[in-house]
């Protein structure tokens, strides 16, 4: 396997340059599998650089798998302008590719927070993957009853925080009620939306559940 390069460097999307991230196990130079995670929604700040990716991403390297962060469209040093979850799922095609280009993956693995959750379950149906994983999918923020955000027959996640103030907590329980097959659910009952005093225990939670 190619030998796993911490980088931040610039890659051609659809609409321009995506700025990305790579991330590497320490214990693991040539990791066989790799795992994108994406970030919260751009128009409220969110970025590759948000504390809750950071800590999906440092858990999925304590794991011994590499991780690809990136910012979509119009953030950071990526051109283009924001496209409310539609041209985003054009950014990680490309680094879905850019990823199994450079590094032949074995199995990739999808993560994504918040918005991230939303482009990431739309997109996980065109990009193989292995596992996906949803922190606080924004299900009533953005539409999730558009054809393509349903779960798969991939092993998949959902983190959920009970004392969340930007999801219902409620709303995301009553979704994955509609999903076939139901994925699994991680209730912690005293987070909020960002984690806060809480993103070691999320990390636990990813290595027990994930």
């Amino acid at each position: 396997m190619p030998t796993c390069q911490e980088q931040k460097l610039l890659i051609q999307g659809a609409v321009g340059q995506l700025e990305i991230m790579v991330n590497c196990p320490k214990d693991n130079p040539q990791p066989e599998r790799y795992a994108i995670v994406c970030h919260p929604n751009p128009t409220h700040g969110g970025a590759m650089t948000n504390k809750v990716v950071y800590m999906i991403g440092s858990t999925f390297n304590a794991m011994g798998v590499g991780v690809v962060k990136f910012n979509f469209r119009g953030v950071g040093k990526s051109e283009g302008s924001f496209d409310n979850g539609d041209g985003e799922r054009d950014d990680l095609r490309a680094v879905a590719k850019w990823v199994r280009d450079t590094y032949a993956p074995t199995e990739l693995w999808l993560g994504g927070f918040s918005f991230g959750s939303f482009v990431s379950l739309r997109t996980h149906h065109d990009l193989d993957v292995s596992r996906l994983l949803l922190v606080a999918p924004p299900v009533q923020r953005f539409d999730f009853s558009v054809s393509d955000a349903h779960v798969s027959d991939v092993p998949t996640l959902v983190i959920q925080g009970g004392q969340d103030e930007v999801v219902d907590p409620e709303e995301v329980k009553k979704w994955i009620e509609t999903q076939t097959p139901k994925p699994k659910l991680v209730w912690m009952e005293d987070s909020g939306h960002f984690f806060h005093a809480k993103l070691n225990d999320l990390r636990e939670e990813i290595l027990q559940h994930f």
